[in-house]
């Protein structure tokens, strides 16, 4: 079984360096072409399946990595949805610390301990306990030859190749998920996949140019 790992296309709000979390905003017009060339690298691929979370910019960039052909076989898993940012939402980094300094500092530091502010605030370990079931129901039926294409959020695959990796979530700044960027998961089951790419974007971005966004 072959997992196809993507990140959404940027947005508005990420070249902004805004905290977008589960607000619905599109992908920007470098988010379309940054997903129209993730379609241009798997257009010759086998996907035997594809999921997205549902907000707009996985669902359009899953759309188009999948292509005109096979856009009607993408279907939507809740479960996939980026991190509730709770009271975060639509703030610059700036903004939050002037208002949530000592939140935001354990953010950077130690990520694990942090419960994210407000109504629908949620914490990585609650986002890896509703995700990694989601990626079950995604890989459930599949053949040991079979491809999935999943597309989701930088904060949602991240929790869940930290599990892959066997890492603590505390430890999951130490690696990066680029806009439209593709992880290329392999294994006989779900508990047994190994890492065989981790954050390729160079469908869209030369070897030293990836774009660094200033939230998640």
């Amino acid at each position: 079984m072959r997992i196809l790992l993507a990140r959404h296309g940027e947005t508005p709000w990420n070249a902004e360096g805004r905290y977008q979390g589960q607000v619905d905003i599109p992908l920007s017009e470098i988010g379309l072409s940054q997903a129209s060339s993730l379609g241009r690298r798997l257009a010759d691929v086998r996907i035997d399946r594809a999921i997205a979370s549902p907000l707009a910019r996985a669902a359009e960039t899953a759309r188009l990595a999948l292509g005109a052909d096979r856009a009607a076989q993408l279907a939507f898993d809740e479960g996939f949805l980026e991190i509730g940012h709770g009271d975060w939402e639509g703030l610059l980094a700036s903004e939050i610390q002037q208002r949530d300094p000592t939140r935001l500092q354990a953010w950077r530091d130690a990520p694990d301990t942090v419960q994210m502010p407000g109504p629908g605030g949620e914490s990585l370990q609650q986002v890896l306990d509703r995700a990694w079931p989601a990626l079950e129901r995604a890989c459930a039926g599949l053949g040991i030859d079979d491809t999935l294409l999943v597309v989701a959020h930088d904060a949602v695959n991240r929790v869940l190749l930290c599990k892959m990796l066997g890492i603590p979530l505390a430890r999951l700044w130490t690696f990066r998920q680029a806009p439209a960027t593709l992880n290329l998961l392999e294994g006989a089951s779900v508990d047994a996949l190994e890492v065989v790419r981790l954050n390729d974007c160079s469908h869209h971005t030369g070897l030293f140019g990836e774009a660094k966004h200033r939230a998640l």
